[in-house]
């Protein structure tokens, strides 16, 4: 029975990592899109959603059956939980990509205002955060968890840039106010896939260690 245990809890555990994979993908592939104007990869993005919730059930079920069956304690019980908040945080992360995929069109029309501002930089900064909960959930390795209330601080900080920056240029140009508006949505999308990369690392350092971190 614990061997049987074992081999399904790594099979959660994969099965999270292919999650994370898949809706990093539409994130970023959102932001791409975005950048080079790209209707055609923005739809692509858009039409994963029903697979991205096809995977966020069956990693529900998953989770629900092994405490269902084996009413696993402390360490287990702490890794499928996490694998469950991780699960939905993943889930939202490609939601995001897939309402950011959404915007797309409206941004085939001209070229982009100021080089999108900071939003591609903001982005890398939040992929790099995604990436490293991974990192630290596939290796059991809290190692990469470091500097993540920093991290966070900083994607904060410029959101609330962005936003500044997008009042100036309506302000300046009132023809600019739908796309600048569109701007500052992105960059609150990317500031909320920042904020579950902070609770996916609380989560994985509880995992790990059986302590609390509070991240932000």
């Amino acid at each position: 029975m614990a061997g049987k245990f074992r081999d399904e809890l790594t099979v959660l555990k994969v099965s999270v990592l292919d999650m994370g994979t898949f809706s990093t993908d539409m994130l970023h592939n959102s932001i791409l899109a975005l950048k080079t104007q790209d209707p055609d990869l923005a739809e692509r993005v858009h039409a994963k959603k029903t697979e991205l919730a096809e995977r966020n059930h069956q990693i529900e079920e998953q989770a629900l059956r092994l405490i269902a069956l084996y009413q696993p304690m402390a360490q287990d019980l702490r890794a499928i939980t996490c694998a469950l908040s991780m699960n939905y945080s993943l889930f939202r992360i490609g939601r995001y990509g897939k309402d950011i995929a959404n915007l797309v069109e409206g941004f085939t029309a001209a070229p982009h205002i100021a080089n999108m501002m900071n939003l591609p930089h903001m982005a890398d900064l939040v992929f790099g955060m995604i990436d490293d909960t991974l990192k630290a959930y596939r290796y059991g390795d809290i190692a990469p968890l470091k500097n993540f209330t920093a991290r966070d601080d900083t994607i904060d900080a410029m959101r609330y840039s962005i936003f500044r920056e997008s009042v100036t240029y309506m302000m300046e140009d009132p023809r600019s106010i739908t796309r600048c508006i569109d701007y500052v949505m992105i960059a609150r999308y990317l500031e909320r896939c920042g904020d579950h990369g902070c609770d996916m690392a609380e989560k994985i350092y509880y995992m790990i260690t059986g302590e609390r971190l509070a991240v932000k």
